[in-house]
């Protein structure tokens, strides 16, 4: 069982106290307690389980623009003083940042949002071990596939987050997630594949059956791939692939890489970036969203953001710190965006495989190609041929290169968004990138 609140509150208030009277002129403190339960498989058989609990407090003090942090796992009080104490030294001995300071008081969070993240049910060993059993062996059904892992966890966690300006709430979250990773071998070739369920309620993860028996099957198709050769093609990406592009357009717009200047975005507001038609969203009020909150990391209230309007660039991810160096007020996203999605396309998944003659359809990338300084993009990757909407048969070893700046604006999306990660993407086509093969 997590801390409660209470417990949580009482640790934080304390601190709170003893800072302030240490000498310091604000202070931020984050209280937190996790307890989370795995078991994995291998091959049919339980290869370990394992539980850990973590308690842990992060606290930051202020000392007119100076500031530091401290962070332990022992909340003893005993600790706590040695620990403040340790605190309120370094940060009187830290040079001056006139863009240090807690988040302005009017932008706090006045409540928490039931968002519904939240599942008691605690489940039991045996039924973590029952799953998997019923996982893997649908993950075995076909004779090709050689070897099966998989995996459950459960997470619990709860925390409070306080700060000098009166701001003292939290809430609790859990998550479930179960993942089935599959290879798969022919004559040919040894291909290996995966699929996973995260859910913040039980009740709405994966069947067990139906997850292993999607790893399999993606496995399974891969097999004999063929190479082919060099080209400028029409790229098709899938749901799990096109959320990528997505996580590096978040970091370009994220206030610490703008403040900087080491993102290709600087300077980009209200000007296009994509297509007309894409229009780009971080929702953090979503029930049961992987990535929903009522606040962010400091207590800012968090609201949703149209961050691209039919093309054109609206907002950045603007913390307190970054965004007083840019003279912009937080919006609630430090620690990064909450539940961010494209918004679905007009065109469907078969018209989208269908508007061109041949496209390649990207099923896994390698590496981490982008660089958001200079907006290019170049990855390893597998997926599969196709030519007239027809999937023709799996490629490998090629390698997909651009540049977000032109990839962005070239890009189709599908009508088939679902909320099945924190980041979220249509199926997704981009006209002209450049295919290095054979």
């Amino acid at each position: 069982m997590v801390k409660d609140q209470v417990f949580l509150e009482n640790k934080a208030s304390y601190c709170l106290e003893l800072a302030k009277k240490l000498g310091a002129s604000d202070v931020s403190v984050i209280v937190s307690n996790s307890i989370s339960e795995t078991v994995n498989f291998r091959n049919k058989k339980l290869d370990e389980s394992n539980r850990s609990d973590n308690l842990s407090i992060d606290i930051t003090t202020y000392v007119g623009k100076k500031k530091s942090s401290i962070s332990s796992s022992n909340l003893l009080n005993e600790n706590l003083n040695i620990l403040l104490e340790k605190c309120i030294e370094t940060t009187k001995n830290t040079p001056e940042d006139e863009f240090n300071s807690l988040p302005d008081k009017d932008l706090l969070a006045k409540e928490v949002k039931d968002l519904n993240l939240y599942d008691d049910t605690n489940l039991k060993n045996d039924h973590k071990i029952d799953y998997l059993k019923k996982l893997e062996a649908s993950a075995a059904f076909d004779k090709k596939i050689i070897n099966t892992e998989s995996s459950f966890t459960q997470n619990k966690s709860n925390f409070i987050l306080a700060n000098s300006e009166g701001f003292c709430d939290g809430y609790k979250t859990s998550s479930f997630t179960a993942s089935s990773v599959t290879v798969a071998k022919d004559e040919n070739s040894m291909e290996r594949d995966y699929e996973y369920s995260s859910k913040c309620h039980l009740e709405d993860l994966e069947d067990a059956e139906k997850l292993g028996k999607l790893a399999a099957d993606q496995t399974i198709r891969k097999l004999s791939p063929k190479k082919i050769g060099s080209e400028k093609i029409s790229i098709i990406f899938d749901k799990r692939i096109a959320k990528g592009m997505l996580s590096a357009f978040a970091s370009a717009i994220s206030s610490s890489a703008i403040s900087r200047g080491t993102s290709f975005l600087k300077d980009k507001i209200n000007q296009k970036i994509f297509a007309d038609s894409i229009n780009v969203f971080d929702k953090p009020d979503i029930l049961k969203g992987l990535g929903s909150r009522s606040f962010d990391n400091e207590g800012v209230k968090t609201d949703t953001l149209k961050l691209v309007d039919n093309g054109i660039l609206k907002n950045y991810l603007i913390d307190t710190y970054n965004g007083k160096k840019l003279s912009l007020k937080s919006n609630g996203r430090c620690g990064g965006a909450s539940n961010l999605y494209f918004e679905n396309g007009s065109m469907s998944y078969k018209d989208l495989l269908n508007s061109s003659s041949k496209s390649l359809y990207i099923t896994e990338t390698i590496g981490h190609g982008s660089n958001i300084v200079t907006g290019d993009y170049s990855v390893g990757a597998t997926g599969f041929l196709v030519e007239n909407g027809e999937f023709k048969y799996p490629i490998n070893e090629i390698t997909i290169a651009g540049n977000f700046k032109d990839m962005f604006q070239n890009i189709t999306l599908a009508n088939d968004l679902d909320f099945k990660y924190s980041t979220n993407s249509p199926t997704m086509k981009i006209e002209g990138m450049v295919v290095a093969g054979k």
